[in-house]
């Protein structure tokens, strides 16, 4: 028996405190242990962050993202968790990334940044969309700003 496919699309705002060598340090760890869980859960997706907001996609099963995501509105890392979009999906995106990560030096999350925090302008397809063009733009340049795991 095959479970459904769901793919969701949140925003949440940065509260990791300090410099930007200890959110660089958070991040590492965010994505290290993202990484590794979402691989045993069969979950793949991208994470966009630019110092303020976080912005990701989850691709999985139903139940595995719904764990997965209550993780996430518990870390006290991020605050204001929206969901942008939830929904069945016929065919994983990011099947290539249990994680995959756009930092804040990117042309991707720079874009992200100009909206801000701003639900109306950050809609999941944009979300999506910026994700999705920019990791694979920057896996064929090898670029050293995205990671790739």
């Amino acid at each position: 028996m095959t479970q459904d496919l769901y793919r969701l699309i949140y925003l949440s705002r940065n509260t990791i405190p300090g410099s930007n060598e200890n959110i660089h340090q958070e991040i590492e760890q965010i994505l290290a242990v993202s990484r590794q869980r979402n691989a045993a859960s069969h979950i793949t997706g991208a994470l966009m962050f630019n110092r303020e907001c976080f912005a990701q996609v989850l691709e999985g099963a139903h139940d595995d993202i719904q764990e997965t995501f209550e993780r996430i509105q518990c870390d006290p890392r991020h605050a204001d968790v929206v969901v942008l979009d939830f929904k069945p999906v016929q065919t994983r995106r990011f099947s290539q990334w249990s994680m995959g990560y756009i930092g804040y030096d990117s042309l991707a999350s720079k874009e992200f940044t100009a909206s801000g925090f701003d639900v109306k302008q950050l809609s999941g397809e944009r979300i999506y969309d910026l994700l999705h063009a920019h990791l694979y733009a920057a896996e064929k340049a090898g670029s050293s700003l995205v990671k790739i795991a």
